[in-house]
């Protein structure tokens, strides 16, 4: 075995992995707090926002108490003003569009911002920067370092040039260790270091089973007469049956820019289940197709979204440093928002962590952010929505949305819920049935106008890896793979995967897994979704993946 050569090191106060909105949020608060702490973060996208994906509606909490006067500069990314709300219940031909009246006051849209999160992030890097913090973007953090009390003292980044065959390659390059006082992850949804921490330290002992879903989104450049700036829409119902959850959202934004995405809950139940065939076929129901006609598609992305709230979110807190953002859990699953509760964890987290340095702690436990996050706004946006989605699991859509939207009215006005807190149940790899209980689901070919492709559209993504590496998607056992997802889940892999990455083909007489591994496109739906748990995902050299422009 070739002897690896000994990592550079960088010793700085506070090390941030993830330049999301958690990160860096983060990050400007601990120099608004001390200027002279050293903060780096890292980035495993090729450019801030790259990897970026989300609706994206954002509640302005957060950026009103991280950058008070923000309003009042001229660049932010914060152009669209919501100035119009609307639910839709579609069926197969015909919708109904639900009284705003109806709504609990917290689904209000009015006084948030229709956004490029992806832009939002490029902003807030700039304010980073402009305060001294570090961003090194094309950077995947890989490894936790430890001490020998077991504290976590940073992180390395992983190494680059490893060839497919596992041989270091001419051009390799050992990655860094990044050293600190306090570590903060803030990777997104199933970060691939917040698996490790949650495992290692037990961190979801106290909590409910975690949840997810699978969001695809597109942005489209439509006609000017069928723009509406600053129209916010969300449905629900057709395609999906009522035993499947999911919804939809078209958000217009400024420049006759209209984003359009689909969110597939992955607790269903049917193998057969395609989430980006039931995205296209939603863009051509009557109410929703007339926007697009004449348009152009410009861009394509996917993301797993986390669904389980409240009682899903792990123990925040270990020695030598905290889960902030959707590494934690904190996306409100009816407002479809989680960037608020990302700024407004990463300030939490940053303050706490530049107290303790200034008291001289280093690598021990930030107790007091666990301890406190439940009082703040941040558990006060969760707790009131913590029903719903386990409603809607339990009842189905129309029952389950009724019953979700009392429990969110009881909640505000009176400040209980009749049903308590409700669990999960099982997990969404632990939800799939095995394919002799369903039939299969016969779905329309594209017609390359408004309905596409995978590949087509992952094109759009800007997605690239390099070839000539090891398959950042690791599939623990293939003779499992063989066995259950392909012989008795009929394979669903190669639909739930918005990217075709996934592929069973002959080949010597043979059924054999066929890993497209340079599609990937980042979104950690196989890592979630595969019945056994049998594929792990894993970041691949740092910079590769999407270059999402303006998601």
């Amino acid at each position: 075995m070739t002897e690896l050569p000994e990592r550079e090191s960088l010793e700085i106060d506070v090390v941030i992995v993830g330049a999301g909105p958690a990160g860096l949020s983060a990050a400007i608060r601990l120099k608004q707090v001390n200027p002279d702490l050293s903060v780096v973060v890292l980035e495993k996208g090729a450019e801030v926002g790259a990897h970026i994906l989300s609706g994206a509606v954002v509640d302005p909490i957060g950026i009103d108490r991280l950058l008070p006067d923000w309003r009042e500069e001229e660049g932010h990314p914060f152009k669209t003003k919501v100035t119009a709300d609307h639910f839709l219940f579609l069926g197969p031909a015909g919708s109904v569009r639900l009284p705003n009246f109806l709504m609990p006051p917290l689904m209000n849209n009015h006084g948030n911002y229709i956004v490029s999160l992806g832009n939002v992030c490029r902003w807030l890097a700039e304010k980073a920067e402009a305060l001294g913090v570090e961003i090194y973007p094309g950077f995947a953090a890989t490894e936790v370092l430890y001490n020998d009390e077991g504290a976590v003292i940073g992180v390395a980044t992983g190494d680059m040039g490893i060839e497919k065959s596992g041989e270091l390659g001419p051009n390799y390059t050992r990655g860094m260790a990044l050293l600190g006082k306090y570590v903060l992850i803030g990777e997104g949804v199933r970060g691939s270091i917040a698996k490790q921490l949650i495992a290692k330290f037990d961190l979801s002992r106290d909590s409910d089973v975690p949840k997810f879903g699978i969001g695809i989104k597109e942005l489209w450049e439509v006609k000017r007469e069928n723009h509406k700036k600053g129209l916010v829409q969300h449905s629900f119902g057709w395609p999906l049956g009522m035993k499947t959850g999911g919804g939809s959202f078209l958000y217009h934004l400024e420049d006759n820019l209209v984003a359009v995405g689909f969110v597939v809950h992955l607790n269903y139940k049917n193998p057969y289940l395609y989430p980006f065939e039931e995205f296209q076929r939603f863009k051509t129901h009557p109410a929703i197709r007339g926007t697009f006609e004449g348009g152009k598609r410009l861009s394509y992305g996917a993301r797993a979204i986390t669904e389980g709230g409240y009682q899903s979110v792990p123990k925040l807190t270990f020695p030598g440093g905290a889960l902030i953002g959707c590494s934690a859990g904190f996306v409100n699953v009816p407002r479809i928002k989680g960037s608020h509760n990302a700024v407004l964890s990463g300030m939490l987290a940053a303050e706490k962590i530049a107290a303790a340095i200034e008291a001289g702690r280093a690598n021990d436990e930030i107790i007091e952010i666990e301890n406190e996050w439940r009082k703040t706004d941040i558990g006060k946006d969760l707790k009131k929505v913590r029903n719903v989605k386990p409603l809607w699991s339990k009842f189905g859509t129309l029952v389950g949305i009724g019953l979700g939207g009392l429990d969110m009215w009881t909640n505000t006005l009176f400040g209980f819920s009749f049903f308590g807190t409700l669990g999960h149940s099982k997990t969404d790899a632990a939800s799939l049935e095995p394919a002799s209980q369903h039939k299969m689901i016969d779905y329309p070919r594209p017609d390359g106008v408004l309905t596409f492709d995978r590949l087509s559209s992952v094109f759009l993504s800007n997605t690239n890896h390099e070839e000539d590496q090891p398959v950042h998607l690791q599939v623990e056992d293939m003779a499992l793979q063989k066995l259950s997802e392909h012989d008795i889940y009929a394979g669903p892999s190669t639909r739930y995967c918005p990217a075709g990455v996934y592929e069973w083909v002959e080949k010597d007489g043979k059924d054999t897994y066929v890993i497209n591994a340079q599609n990937c496109v980042h979104c950690k739906t196989c890592d979630i979704k595969d019945p056994n748990q049998n594929i792990n995902w894993v970041p691949p050299q740092g910079g590769e993946g999407p270059v999402y422009p303006n998601m």
